[in-house]
Parts: C-alpha cells; structure tokens; sequence
C-alpha cells in the first residue's frame, strides 16, 4: 500500500473525523482551523483549532499514523496514546494529556490521538549552533530537572499503570533491534557491526527491574520553560525494560559526552554526564552498576539509528548537513567506541 501524500482532500477527511471525535469530547466543540505541525518522521503531526460558545478557543496536537502504512511500531499512534494515559497524575507532567483518539481503518483511514498543547521550547542545546541555544545557565537547570523528571518516569512500575501485559524489552532484543538496523545498510554505513553485536552479547550485565522507558530521553524530546521541563514528548519508541537505556542514552547529549554531532564552538552549558548520573541516582535512590556496557550499547544504537537516517536522506537526494551531516564520517568511530567500552 502506498503512503498517502498529505493534499487537501485528506485534511479535509481529517477535519471531518475530528470533528466528530471533538463533539464526543466537548459536546458543541467545532474545529475552527487544522494545520501542519513540525514534528518526527514517524507520524504526521497537526496544531487543531477548537471553538466552543461559552469557553475560550483552545489549541491542540494531533498525531497521526502515516496514511497508508499499517500503524505499527513507532508509527503506532494509539500505543503511544495508550502510554500517555498510564503516566498521568503524577507530581509533574510525564507527557501530554490524550483527550481523544480514533483508530481509523488503517491502513487507508490512518489512527490519531489529539493532545493538550502543552507550552515551551522544544531544543537539543548540544546540537544548535550557540546563537540557537538558550543561556548556559538555563541549559545546566533543564539537564538536571531533566534527570529528576527521568526518575520519576522509571518510579512507576509498569504493572501499576496498566501495562502488565507489556512484554519487557530484555538486553539482548535491545542488541538485535539495532543489529536488524544495520543490516538493512549499505556497507559504507555499517562497519563491522557483528563485531559489535557479539561483543555486547558476550558481556551482557544482570539487567535490572524494568521500568518504563522512553527510547529516546532528552532535552530534544521535552517542551521546557525557563529553567523547568513542562513534558516530555515523542514516545514513539517507548517500552518496558533496563532503565539503564535511557539514563545512558540521556547522559550522551552533555557537553563532554564526546558525541560526534555536538555543534563546534563553545560548551552549551549541559553538566558533566557523571554529573547528571549522579543526580539521577540520588533521585531514584539507588546507584546504577555496569554503566560503561550501557554507554556502549548507546553508541551502538547511535550508529544505527543514524544509519537508518542516513539511509533514508540518501535514498530521497537530500544533502545532510549540521548534526547529521557531522555523524556520517563518525560511524566507524562509534563502532570502536562499543567496543573498546565493552573491553573487546
């Protein structure tokens, strides 16, 4: 089935289904306005207009499943709906709240969920030219609110919330869901991957109890205000399993991290990844062991990830520049890096 291009007549179907799904939210509610939102590639994002006599307008955001393409894997809108339910009614805000969803007939009639809007900058400040970034002061404050707020997500115990039926993630499928990644890549992209694979494989930590992880935790994925997190979005690659994944996956975007797509020119601010551990584990009340076999599994994930990116900007004839034109001649670096972390 081929995907859907986003044109008139499909706003127009999108308005209509919203509408309907608004009436059963706020009966009398009307969608005034639907336009285009930058978002992730995994799903089509949406600011939507609500009118209400007697109420103030509100605005809100609307995911949807790529029209044409089954709604599966990070392209699974009501799953992440779903996750989004779970972690509310917390001291802080987790995630944005879902008002309403519609599972569609996919693949042609694609799921949504609408969200509140929540307010705030949406900023990766290790990756933004620093003319882009907001004041080191403010980037340090973010990071360590960022560490309490990761620990209040890993808090919640899965069963609690829910999700008890959620298969847990063990360390060796995180392993070979990057390894099937890289085997989807053209050589120049891969390296010796295997090498890699093996080598984690063969000194796999005792995992710890599984929590609720985000798959891709940090500041670029939150909304922030002042020095403060308001949420945290794009959970499309959440799952249950070591919390160790997001805690080193976090600590790979700090100043001194050494990731190859940190922006030239002055540090953003960020705390040491020691640092920002340490406030993490004083958060959660437990020190974390193993974490070098972690930090070589994120740049395991890294390398693949940003292949698949890669890939995919190769096979449309963009030109890659800024951060992900500064990762490609780094992919073998991040190979060596695995496995030197892992003592191979």
């Amino acid at each position: 089935m081929a995907v859907r291009q986003v044109d008139e007549v499909l706003l127009a179907e999108l308005r209509e289904r919203v509408a309907a799904s608004a009436r059963g939210w706020r009966p009398g509610a009307e969608v005034a306005g639907l336009r285009p939102l930058t978002g992730g590639t995994s799903s089509l994002t949406f600011v939507v207009d609500v009118a209400e006599a007697g109420r103030d307008d509100a605005s809100l955001v609307l995911k949807v499943a790529p029209p044409g393409l089954a709604p599966v894997r990070n392209r699974d809108v009501l799953r992440q709906a779903r996750l989004q339910k779970a972690v509310q009614g917390r001291s802080r805000s987790l995630a944005p709240d879902v008002l309403f969803a519609d599972a569609g007939a996919p693949p042609e009639v694609p799921p949504f969920m609408a969200m509140n809007l929540v307010p705030g900058e949406c900023l990766e400040p290790v990756l933004l030219p620093e003319e882009q970034r907001p004041a080191p002061a403010t980037v340090r404050a973010r990071y360590l609110d960022a560490a309490g707020v990761l620990a209040d997500l890993h808090r919640i115990d899965p069963r609690d919330v829910g999700l008890a039926d959620e298969p847990v993630v063990g360390l060796a499928a995180e392993i070979d869901r990057w390894t099937r990644a890289f085997a989807t890549l053209p050589e120049e992209l891969s390296g010796d991957y295997l090498a890699c694979a093996q080598a984690l494989h063969a000194t796999m930590p005792e995992p710890l109890h599984p929590v609720v992880n985000h798959g891709d935790f940090r500041l670029g994925n939150t909304l922030c205000e002042g020095d403060r997190l308001n949420t945290v979005i794009d959970w499309e690659i959440w799952s249950v399993g070591d919390p160790r994944v997001d805690v080193t996956w976090m600590e790979y975007f700090t100043d001194g991290s050494g990731h190859p797509a940190i922006a030239p020119g002055a540090p953003a601010g960020t705390p040491s990844g020691p640092e920002l551990v340490g406030v993490y584990e004083a958060a959660i009340g437990r020190s974390l062991p193993d974490l070098d076999w972690f930090r070589a599994l994120t740049r395991y994930k890294e390398a693949g990830l940003t292949g698949l990116l890669l890939k995919r900007a190769d096979k449309d004839g963009r030109r890659v520049t800024d951060a992900l034109g500064r990762m490609r001649p780094a992919l073998p670096a991040l190979l060596k890096e695995t496995l030197d972390l892992v003592g191979r």
